[in-house]
């Protein structure tokens, strides 16, 4: 029990790592979510429970994920506020046309304005009325900062956007590792329960065998001591398998109170048959966060551009059309255009930006060459964890075969008269040994599997093909 706990902690402890390199170097925005951090395990709750139990596949539970799990969620709020910023950035690029129409009733003194004692002109005009109807255009045409601007912001929305799918590759392995503790747990409980069975055999056969004064009593309080072992292990094995189904169902978004059942079983299977240089060139050319890296690169190549490119001159047109005039039957078109060329002569804001860019610059540049790196670590990682898994569940599987043997064997000279039940009791624990060995091996070359899917950048459609049958969602 205590190496099924840590073998999954470890799994989970390797994920949260992941996920937290993973935000942390995706999220060039803040979660919409401020005062919680968003976690892998969280979800956005939906649907009814039902009275009735339902099927729950691997891939149901993926798409369930997918579809309400939190992080998925926020990166979708992320998208939107990224598309808000490049808008905001195209705009000022944009021409901006207006229409205005105004009326004015007014009554002019002359003489505040020094016109007096002029012969046959009056000091006080009016009143009359104005009647302005009119349209404004503005326009840059040469505007290189915010250009590059526009182009960073591009960028930016482009990172996030594969950000969000090395998010959604880190749901399905969450996903997957939930449901494959569930399914170890679903087959610890048969194991402890065929477990629970046998030793209630064995210990109405101790029983027998005293009765008829063929054993000492000892024998019986032997099997006693081990049928109530095997019934502790199984209430505590169940108690385990309600907790894992429970954080399934958090992490795709399930009701808590809806009952289901778990319709896949854990494969067998060997290791992928692609070489390491294979996988590492599919690893670079489909992992998100590298494309999204280098997005992110790109973006701060403009934003450096962009800081530059506030010495340099721009040009900007503005023009107005309108009708005016006293009343809106004597009303004459007007119209002006006007170009200007502005060009700076002292701006040291523009060197401390330029500055400030080019130190995120260099950060994009370590972060994608580091990046690289731990691309290939990834990879390697997980096809040495996977073929390790491979094998020790191979290994476990013969012993398993052989633990049975032993127990046969103890049980037929137990009857026989010929050994004490020590060595029933003995085979009985080795078989509890190997019946978990079996299951959290086969749990391991699963998870195994799944980690190095992820570290190739193919883990949702791996996820379709071993358990979907090519289906998509």
């Amino acid at each position: 029990m205590k190496s099924r706990r840590f073998g999954f902690m470890l799994f989970l402890f390797l994920l949260v790592l992941r996920a937290s390199a993973a935000f942390a170097q995706e999220r060039s925005r803040s979660l919409p979510f401020s005062g919680r951090s968003v976690t892998l395990g969280d979800s956005v709750e939906s649907g009814t429970v039902s009275s009735e139990p339902i099927s729950l596949t691997i891939i149901d539970a993926i798409h369930r994920g997918l579809k309400s799990n939190l992080a998925v969620v926020a990166g979708a709020l992320d998208s939107r506020v990224a598309e808000a910023s490049r808008l905001r950035d195209l705009s000022d690029l944009l021409p901006k046309i207006n229409g205005q129409v105004s009326t004015v009733q007014q009554q002019v003194n002359l003489a505040a304005f020094g016109f007096s004692g002029f012969p046959g002109v009056p000091q006080i005009i009016g009143p009359f009325a104005l009647v302005d109807a009119r349209a404004t255009f503005s326009q840059p045409l040469i505007d290189l900062e915010r250009l590059h601007n526009l182009r960073e912001a591009r960028e930016n929305q482009k990172a996030i956007s594969l950000s969000n799918e090395n998010t959604r590759e880190l749901v399905v392995l969450t996903v997957m590792g939930l449901y494959f503790q569930a399914v170890s747990g679903a087959s610890r409980v048969r194991a402890v329960e065929a477990q629970v069975a046998t030793a209630q055999t064995l210990n109405v056969r101790a029983a027998d065998l005293k009765n008829a004064g063929v054993v000492p009593g000892i024998d019986v309080l032997r099997a006693q001591v081990e049928l109530q072992t095997v019934q502790q292990r199984l209430i505590q094995a169940r108690n385990e398998f309600s907790r894992e189904k429970l954080n399934l169902a958090r992490a795709i978004g399930l009701p808590l109170g809806q009952e289901f059942t778990l319709a896949n079983d854990l494969p067998g299977g060997s290791s992928p048959s692609d070489n390491l240089p294979d996988l590492l060139t599919r690893a670079y050319a489909s992992r998100s966060d590298a494309k999204a890296a280098e997005s992110r690169l790109r973006a701060a190549q403009e934003a450096v551009k962009a800081a530059r490119s506030e010495n340099l001159p721009t040009a900007h047109v503005d023009a107005n059309y309108g009708a005016i005039g006293r009343n809106p039957a004597s009303t004459h078109g007007t119209y002006s255009i006007a170009g200007s060329v502005k060009f700076p002569i002292f701006n040291s804001k523009a060197k401390s930006d330029t500055m400030e860019k080019e130190a995120l610059l260099h950060q994009r540049e370590a972060e994608a060459d580091s990046l690289h790196g731990h691309i290939e670590l990834d990879v390697r990682s997980a096809l040495l964890q996977l073929q390790s898994a491979e094998e020790q569940y191979k290994v476990a599987q013969g012993s398993l075969a052989l633990v049975r043997q032993q127990l046969d064997q103890a049980q037929d000279r137990f009857a026989a008269g010929v050994a004490s039940n020590l060595e029933v009791v003995q085979a009985q624990e080795a078989l509890a040994l190997a019946d978990e060995n079996v299951i959290e091996s086969l749990y391991a070359f699963n998870a195994s599997r799944a980690l190095l899917a992820h570290a190739t950048g193919v883990a949702e459609q791996s996820a379709e093909e071993v358990f979907g049958g090519g289906r998509k969602p």
